[in-house]
């Protein structure tokens, strides 16, 4: 990542143009309701999104207004500390107002038209293994600082330029959870199929006369 760059690029730290802040406190399985603020985990962001998922952990209302200070908002970036470090995910409004655990990164671009250009960067295969080198502790159970993140060099072009990239790849991550999408309901189809089909359901109806 010190390659040089193309004129008119500038390389920067993250932190010179985020603001990165750290996760909230582990929350209790007791402050743990049905149907409450969601809690994003490390487990919940996948392929840049936080996933649509069932078994997302909520908190109650209360325990939610006194962790306000770890909510997301639209274009905020989700970076997991530890673990598999430096997955990135972005969030949308769908997610706007919720909460982030303590395993995560909350980093905020200044210029918000930046966000899609940095889950891009930050998505990179040699951003994930500059961050892997400077994490600590064992396998399995690694994590970076944030100092670490701050520190970390982001090649810029002009803002123009960082939208295009942006945009361009953001369709690309479309167009996986729309496949995504095809494949798990095709999927489900044939788990039905087949249980028509093994239990003789289907067989009878149309050997019927």
């Amino acid at each position: 990542m010190t390659d040089a760059l193309p004129h008119g690029w500038q390389r920067v730290s993250l932190g010179d143009i985020c603001e990165i802040q750290g996760g909230g406190p582990a929350v209790r399985r007791a402050k743990q309701i049905e149907g409450g603020v969601p809690l994003i985990r490390p487990a919940d962001l996948h392929n840049r999104r936080i996933a649509d998922r069932s078994d997302l952990v909520c908190v109650d209302p209360r325990t939610a207004h006194d962790l306000s200070k770890y909510q997301v908002v639209t274009d905020d970036i989700l970076v997991t500390r530890t673990g598999a470090v430096g997955r990135a995910a972005l969030v949308t409004a769908q997610e706007s107002g919720w909460l982030y655990n303590t395993h995560l990164f909350r980093v905020r671009a200044h210029e918000r038209a930046q966000a899609p250009y940095l889950l891009a960067y930050l998505s990179r295969r040699e951003v994930g293994e500059w961050l892997e080198r400077r994490a600590a502790g064992t396998t399995g159970m690694r994590s970076i600082t944030m100092r670490t993140l701050h520190d970390l060099p982001v090649s810029l072009p002009v803002l123009d330029q960082q939208r295009e990239i942006g945009a361009a790849l953001y369709a690309i991550d479309e167009k996986i959870r729309a496949h995504e999408e095809v494949i798990r309901a095709t999927t489900d189809l044939r788990e039905t199929l087949s249980d028509l089909l093994m239990s003789g359901d289907l067989l009878k109806g149309s050997s019927a006369p």
